[in-house]
């Protein structure tokens, strides 16, 4: 079984259709997205309906789960850019991109075999604005997967490509197709990577492999795009990516 882990793509058409055109390449049996698919980036509506027509297993992002309820984001972030940023990217949604943001689920549990699964989250599986980072420490973590047990288990949100082992459980973040980050936590903004993330998890007979994919991207093409659009946040933005 060949999965591809996809998260955080944030509006950022250019960037996820170089990690489609990669996939396309390595091939994979199903694709989980595991959330936040259309904020802070310049075209919601497009990288909506590319997630659409590719999988039907998406995890709810905290993103995601903002412009369902935009209360809880403005309480998650309460500054004027994040509230203004979020309430554009709702004004592009159709009717049918909330009926599919409402299918997004806050885990999903995989069979790899009869006796393996993968459980899938977004920022941990009590909630998604959890940050799982390499530098957690391990009590913290005991208490963040406190009920939960997989043989892997994958999320994203911290933008941050990782694994760890932890009690026998593997823990990956997949990264971020749409804005991938040098650090994190960060001061100030964040510097967004000039490539797009994601991984692909192998299961074979009991033993796997991951491979944590960077893709070149077309940084100067990303900035256009952005600059081209109604975005309200749009020159700070640009000035995050590095060249």
């Amino acid at each position: 079984m060949r999965i591809a882990l996809l998260s955080d793509i944030h509006g950022n058409l250019v960037s996820l259709k170089a990690v489609l055109a990669d996939l396309k390449t390595q091939g994979a049996d199903q694709v989980v997205f595991l959330g936040d698919v259309a904020t802070l980036g310049p075209q919601p509506c497009e990288t909506i309906g590319h997630i659409r027509d590719l999988t039907d297993q998406c995890v709810l992002g905290n993103h995601d789960l903002y412009l369902l309820k935009p209360a809880l984001g403005k309480a998650y972030m309460d500054v004027t850019w994040f509230a203004e940023t979020i309430d554009w990217c709702t004004r592009q949604l159709q009717l049918s991109d909330f009926d599919y943001l409402r299918t997004f689920k806050p885990l999903i549990n995989l069979p790899l075999d009869d006796e393996h699964n993968l459980l899938c989250f977004h920022g941990s599986p009590q909630s998604n604005t959890g940050a799982i980072l390499a530098t957690t420490l391990p009590e913290e973590l005991d208490g963040m997967l406190n009920g939960f047990y997989a043989e892997i288990m994958a999320g994203g949100h911290t933008h941050v490509q990782m694994m760890r082992q932890h009690h026998g459980t593997l823990i990956i973040n997949a990264g971020s197709v749409g804005m991938p980050f040098q650090r994190a936590p960060f001061a100030n903004n964040p510097t967004l990577m000039p490539w797009a993330e994601y991984t692909i998890l192998d299961w074979h007979n009991g033993a796997f492999g991951i491979d944590m994919r960077r893709v070149e991207i077309d940084v100067d093409r990303v900035k256009k795009v952005a600059l081209s659009s109604a975005m309200p946040d749009k020159k700070e933005w640009v000035k995050n990516w590095h060249d």
